[in-house]
């Protein structure tokens, strides 16, 4: 005779039991450990830079919405599986000796607790953890703010669509997926008691649980209408082909569908309540056949054939009061109202005399900018960058000083610590966490001048200048240059995520942090985290893996951890409702190494705006090449640069202010975190002074307005007059004009934005600070705009456009033309010959004389294995149809414009960094007469220098290269013989100056 299975799980034993019970905390341990662990460093870290306010916010919305989610979710769900167990039949057939069913319902009642607690604690547990991401939503919609401005369809306040109408959605989600987890849970829960029965034809449903499946079924319904109520609104920001918003066929035919089904949906909901409780599943049936045809008839059918039979042979007409809803919305939400942006038209052409040119447009020709931040990174490596250990980003900062009374546009710098660049066999633990803690100096170099060198020898190069901690420990700066008082930088952009210092005070005969070689130093900064104590030790220990920040005996009760210490980092991890700017840069604000970033707030639900990626539209040649950082590809439809934030390189000090006292959206902010943003009138007039019109808003902007300059709707829809950015004509620097164009075709990144001190485009002879850019003619290479945007405190974001009304060259066709020039292309084969490579710096498009001035420096990189560097070889001009070619500006000019180059200021008598324009003293103290050794050095420098002078005036780079190699040859011999002091020069004087010695 056969016998039945056995019926459950097998019984675990008291052994098993205990075994399981440790493995479960043991796995709890592992997950929640590094949770906590983090949360606390954190805390501390929070605490340092006295934002803990929003950290304890974060922490605490999140936590909210996890219990929210995690009780109402969960809640919901038991009690449907409540009511579905106390809805089971008292008796339950059992369809025989193998009826699965029955084994799982044996296996359920026997641990009922186990499944009634665990089911809906599991499911809270998943909901309350995918729910507390989305604190942000919360907290918007709890500090909402009016913009003042209504949308033209319904008449709301943007802030509803911005504050409200998401978090109704995310709600309106959340209870729909709540809705249909009950009603999967019922139905197997129904299933399992017996309430559901699949034997028989048909199988069986007991009343309870078609009075139970029905109403939960029936507020699914109920909710589908709710949904069509608030799509409504969702409509104003439909994506079309041409457009965001509602268009036509969505406000007459989609709209009215909206209605229809919103009331279809409460009848069918009617109609399942009623059935459920009159025990007739026609109802219910009749009600969903008639939501699903009428979503397919009414909602589907009846807009396609408006929008295939009406709108689309007569688009243009009918969609010409949605476009300009769209034009509207779309300025007013990237801030391109009337207000803010000026366009003039512009000839395009030369209109005045040279002699006008050289008194109206001074401004402009006086402060041509020569020096590519973009490129002079291993430039200043070289020559500034003291030891190996210290290093600069790859692209520099362009900002302005008043230095002398006068003002004048700056390459900048901070010399960071680098600690990939510390040899092999000193990346010790040690060395990297306790020995280099800190980068030495701001370096900076005027960025319209070079040494004499380039004005005479195609080898120019910037003319440095530093703040910086001398050999004595001292701090030194520059005679007339820039005052630092604390050049010591604890906080850059070269530092990793897992770039952490120990600092301050230890115990007598540690090793201490290095300064320089004759001095030590001791961190007496704000800054960082105390780590002295023994549990501050195991924490950080225990975070980072190392075991050496426990029992290293240097780490004293006053020492403290750095750590978080990219300047863009600590905005964010301070400000993370805010997107932050790509490009921080250095500033000596007070004596005192700033770092400024850029905060913007942004939103992706403004209604009618236009939407555009974050991502593609601050994407150009410097992002795609990794020299800047791409931003986030996220979806954005409003966008204010309205926070600057500040960094000190010194102590880590971070300040928010507000900029922009009218955004709803900061407003929003600042009441979820208060006293965080600081007011604009805290912010010091010398930190406003170095404040910069953002980059990366400038790009989203000129993006927009390629498009949304045009304002006519039948313009618009058929793409007449659409603008672009100019493609970058230097974006592989090759040496042929051939090659430059193959390289440009297979990539089509946008030219940067560029930094100019130039004339004000509304008044010329005014010097203004500016962020400019050439936008082109879409699909063609003919110049169409020039917009540019005030970074000075009195017209700081006011954007002005320059609109050509006729076609002009644009920067790829003049960089066309540069290269296939004779003397040019001469030059280059002379080069490519002599495996010299070319880098092309900026392009520059400057308005003069109602035409375009283009000026382009062209740098030379001579072959070498580790000191290649780019050195300024040329000038290229073109104006008027001509192209100007010479090693100085002031030549270059004055081939395409006769005179110009007597505004520019003159070359420079200063190599920089103390070197003087006649090469070093070559006497020997007391009796002024000369070494062997270092008369031997000076008359190999004067026949180097005359060897040069020749070669360039020959245009034999052959010989050039082979005595620029002599002339440094020379020069490290004579400073290394000459320890006398300075005495007359000598004896044969040149205008050539050799190029300064690398340091370090």
């Amino acid at each position: 005779m056969a016998t039945r299975p056995p019926v459950g799980l097998p019984k675990l034993s008291r052994r098993s039991r205990i075994l399981l019970i440790v493995g479960v905390v043991l796995l709890f341990g592992l997950i929640t450990g590094s949770r906590l662990l983090d949360t606390y460093v954190n805390w501390l870290w929070f605490g340092e830079v006295k934002f803990r306010n929003v950290y304890s916010t974060v922490l605490l919305s999140r936590l909210s919405l996890f219990v929210a989610a995690g009780v109402v979710v969960g809640g919901i769900v038991a009690l449907n599986l409540w009511l579905a167990y106390r809805a089971r039949p008292v008796f339950v057939p059992v369809s025989g000796p193998d009826d699965p069913v029955a084994r799982y319902r044996t296996v359920v009642m026997r641990r009922m607790r186990l499944f009634a607690i665990g089911i809906p604690v599991f499911v809270g547990l998943i909901a309350g953890a995918s729910a507390q991401d989305d604190w942000q939503l919360l907290q918007l919609f709890l500090n909402g703010q009016p913009f003042g401005v209504t949308d033209p369809q319904f008449g709301h306040d943007i802030g509803f669509y911005a504050f409200q109408l998401p978090f109704y959605e995310w709600l309106l989600s959340w209870l729909f997926i709540t809705t249909a987890v009950s009603f999967i849970g019922a139905v197997i829960a129904h299933y399992l008691f017996g309430g559901i029965r699949l034997a028989g034809r048909g199988g069986q449903l007991s009343g309870p649980a078609r009075l139970h499946l029905a109403l939960v079924a029936g507020t699914f319904v109920l909710l589908k209408a709710v949904a069509y109520f608030f799509d409504r609104y969702t409509l104003l920001l439909h994506e079309n082909e041409k457009f965001v918003g509602a268009s036509y066929t969505d406000l007459n035919a989609v709209l009215p569908a909206k209605l229809i089904l919103l009331c279809i949906a409460v009848f069918c909901a009617v109609a399942f309540f009623a059935g459920a409780f009159m025990r007739n599943v026609q109802l219910p049936a009749i009600a969903t056949v008639l939501l699903v045809l009428s979503s397919v008839l009414v909602g589907a059918a009846w807009p396609a054939v408006l929008e295939q039979f009406s709108v689309k042979p007569n688009a243009i007409q009918k969609e010409a009061e949605s476009i300009t809803r769209n034009i509207a919305a779309t300025r007013q939400s990237f801030g391109l109202t009337e207000d803010k942006v000026e366009t003039k038209p512009y000839e395009g052409k030369q209109t005045v005399s040279n002699d006008q040119i050289k008194t109206n447009d001074a401004a402009t020709l006086g402060n041509i900018r020569l020096l590519d931040p973009a490129v002079l990174s291993r430039t200043f490596t070289q020559f500034t960058q003291l030891r190996p250990f210290y290093g600069f980003p790859n692209k520099l900062d362009v900002d302005r000083y008043t230095v002398d009374g006068k003002l004048r546009d700056y390459i900048v710098a901070v010399r960071e610590l680098k600690l990939d660049s510390l040899p092999q066999g000193q990346r010790d633990w040690i060395n990297q966490h306790l020995i280099y803690t800190h980068g030495n100096g701001f370096v900076y170099a005027e960025a319209n001048k070079v040494n004499a060198v380039a004005d005479q020898t195609n080898g120019g190069y910037p003319e440095f200048k530093t703040g910086e901690v001398k050999s004595n420990g001292d701090v030194g700066n520059e005679a007339n240059g820039i005052k630092v008082e604390q050049p010591r930088a604890y906080y850059g952009e070269l530092f990793g995520a897992n770039d952490y210092s120990i600092v301050g005070g230890r115990p007598q005969g540690s090793a201490a942090e290095y300064d320089t070689d004759s001095k030590a130093y001791t961190y007496t900064g704000t800054g960082g985290v105390p780590i002295g104590s023994l549990f501050n030790k195991l924490a950080f220990a225990a975070y980072y893996g190392e075991r050496n920040i426990l029992f290293n005996q240097s780490i004293a009760d006053e020492s403290k951890i750095l750590f978080k210490r990219v300047p863009r980092d600590r905005v964010q991890a301070v400000a993370p409702w805010l997107t932050v700017d790509s490009d921080p840069y250095p500033a000596v604000v007070n004596g005192r190494i700033t770092w400024i970033v850029d905060g913007y707030t942004t939103l992706e639900n403004y209604p009618y705006a236009q939407r555009t990626q974050l991502g593609d539209a601050t994407n150009d040649s410097l992002t795609a090449d990794g020299v800047v950082i791409s931003q986030v590809n996220k979806p954005v439809n409003y966008i204010r640069n309205s926070v600057k934030a500040t960094v000190d390189a010194y102590d880590g000090t971070v300040n928010l202010y507000q900029i922009d006292d009218k955004d709803p959206v900061l407003k929003a902010w600042m009441g979820v975190f208060p006293n965080t943003v600081k007011p604009g009138s805290e912010i010091s007039n010398e930190l406003r002074q170095h404040f910069r019109y953002p980059e990366d808003l400038f790009k989203v902007q000129r993006q927009i307005l390629s498009k949304y300059h045009v304002s006519s709707p039948s313009d618009f829809y058929s793409g007449v007059g659409y603008w672009a950015a100019a493609q970058d004509p230097t974006i592989d620097n090759v040496t042929t004009a051939d090659a430059q164009r193959d390289a440009a075709s297979k990539r089509r990144d946008a030219q940067p934005p560029f930094y100019v001190l130039a004339g004000d485009p509304s008044d010329a002879s005014k010097v203004r600070f500016q962020l400019t850019s050439p936008l082109v003619r879409e699909n063609r290479e003919f110049m169409a705009a020039y917009v540019s945007v005030g970074s000075d405190p009195d017209n700081y974001g006011k954007i002005s456009v320059l609109q050509l009304s006729q076609d002009a060259k644009g920067p790829q066709q003049i960089q066309t033309q540069f290269l296939t020039s004779d003397n040019v292309s001469r030059e280059l084969n002379l080069l490519t010959q002599q495996k010299t490579t070319v880098v092309y710096g900026n392009l520059l498009t400057l308005p003069v004389g109602g035409a375009l001035l283009y000026v382009e420096p062209v740098y030379i990189e001579r072959a070498s294995n580790n000191t290649s560097y780019p050195q300024l070889s040329k000038v290229l001009v073109w104006y008027g149809d001509r192209v100007g070619y010479a090693s100085t500006l002031n030549e270059a000019l004055d081939q395409v414009l006769s005179g110009a180059g007597a505004v520019v200021p003159p070359p420079s008598d200063n190599t920089g960094n103390g070197q003087t324009s006649t090469p070093p003293s070559t006497t020997t103290p007391g009796n002024g007469t000369l070494s062997p050794d270092l008369q031997k050095a000076v008359n190999d420098i004067d026949a180097a220098l005359a060897d040069i002078k020749k070669a360039q005036q020959n245009g034999d780079f052959a010989a050039l290269g082979t005595a620029y190699q002599r002339l440094e040859d020379a020069s490290k011999r004579f400073k290394q013989y000459n320890t006398a002091a300075v005495a007359p020069p000598p004896t044969q004087q040149s205008s050539v100056v050799p190029s300064p010695t690398p340091s370090g």
